[in-house]
């Protein structure tokens, strides 16, 4: 385990927060690398081009395959998701935390490690806390719609935490999520809010991940 350097959370050394760093094998040879004259800004411009494919293949996707199209790139984002995650919290141990500590630390784990962005944390009361992204490596390349890719990849992080802290801990999380404002739409940051519902409550998440995406295949019959 290894703190970032653009990352400042001391409660999370304090409770003990332990995670792993996923892709370890390549991790270890890339800091090795960074130890010589490489210069790490070339892994921005090659994980962009990754990035831009993949928006490209989802719309290709959609345009020919339509909503099958669709729904194999959103499954196949899922699993990416929930790998990453399972990696880097298989020896997370959440017995000790409470529900929205637990969700926090693992929000800054995702934002900070999978998403490579730099995150301001805040939490109002016990019930309401979310996160400010400062800066996203996408923010100048997606367009806000575009944006709807990292909701694939965070659907399956979703389901591998909540298995992983319900099992643990036998308790079922019973937080939501929604997003307020983004950078590409032209916002000062990307500020999503996390909060404590009902479990019957309809899932936020998903409920909006099913509009965009009936959008999508309507842009994509025109």
């Amino acid at each position: 385990m290894r703190f970032l350097a653009h990352w400042n959370r001391e409660e999370m050394i304090e409770k003990e927060f332990i995670f792993e760093f996923p892709y370890k094998e390549g991790l270890k040879k890339v800091r090795k690398l960074l130890k010589t004259d490489y210069d790490p800004t070339v892994l921005w411009v090659w994980s962009t081009m990754q990035a831009r494919a993949v928006i490209e293949i989802l719309k290709s996707c959609e345009r020919e395959f339509g909503e099958e199209g669709q729904r194999v790139v959103y499954e196949a984002l899922k699993r990416v998701g929930r790998e990453v995650v399972e990696q880097m919290i298989s020896k997370t141990k959440f017995e000790g935390l409470n529900e929205m500590e637990a969700v926090s630390f693992f929000a800054t784990l995702v934002n900070t490690i999978a998403y490579a962005s730099v995150e301001k944390p805040w939490v109002e009361g016990d019930e309401v806390m979310g996160f400010d992204i400062i800066w996203c490596p996408h923010q100048d390349v997606y367009s806000a719609f575009d944006c709807r890719v990292q909701r694939y990849f965070v659907q399956g992080m979703l389901e591998a935490l909540r298995e992983k802290y319900e099992k643990e801990t036998g308790r079922e999380l019973t937080f939501q999520v929604k997003f307020e404002k983004t950078i590409p739409a032209g916002d000062d940051v990307c500020r999503f809010v996390i909060w404590k519902a009902e479990k019957e409550d309809i899932d936020e998440w998903e409920r909006y991940t099913e509009l965009l995406n009936r959008r999508a295949l309507e842009l994509a019959r025109k």
